[in-house]
């Protein structure tokens, strides 16, 4: 579900720039096809506890939350109702940073896992697809202030990527809120 206007403008703003200026971003290599690269964006890990997140032979150590980030989590559970424990962020620097087709699935994340995506800065686009009806593709704008909410059998069914695009873009900062489960 898409909250396309889910922060003000100002506030988006706000935020998005106590980040960029903020945030220790980080570079981290990632394994495709058996070759090493440098994954195509930057990242940072915030969370309300000490545990590690791994994805794609990645592990991250997580900070805690910034108290700008710690007020939109506390509007992102409002919405949700639910208690967030991590929040993994993509800083996307330009048009060549890119995440790959791929499920949010990671087995700490729980079997049903809810991806709360905040969108701050440049408007990038969203693509999904499903897993096995190739006939089923959507694409959706991501703007400054939006929020997408994935949810239920989200990424056991589909996939989903930011693409690159050779369009001149600004720097985006995509904020996804998690839920870790910590006994897995």
């Amino acid at each position: 579900m898409l909250y396309p206007n889910f922060l003000s403008p100002e506030k988006a703003q706000y935020i998005f720039n106590d980040l960029l200026t903020t945030t220790t971003w980080q570079q981290d290599t990632i394994r495709v096809y058996g070759k090493t690269h440098p994954q195509p964006r930057l990242t940072h890990l915030f969370a309300n506890n000490n545990s590690p997140y791994s994805y794609s032979n990645i592990t991250m150590q997580p900070t805690t939350f910034t108290p700008s980030l710690l007020e939109l989590k506390q509007k992102v559970e409002l919405l949700t109702t639910k208690k967030f424990t991590t929040c993994l962020a993509n800083l996307y620097r330009d048009g060549q940073d890119s995440n790959g087709w791929h499920a949010d699935n990671e087995k700490e994340l729980g079997s049903q896992p809810i991806i709360a995506s905040v969108s701050l800065g440049a408007s990038r686009w969203f693509h999904l697809k499903h897993r096995s009806d190739k006939t089923l593709k959507h694409k959706i704008e991501l703007t400054h202030g939006s929020l997408l909410l994935m949810q239920g059998n989200t990424q056991k069914h589909w996939l989903h990527q930011i693409p690159k695009t050779k369009k001149l873009v600004g720097k985006r900062i995509n904020l996804t809120f998690r839920i870790i489960e910590l006994n897995q």
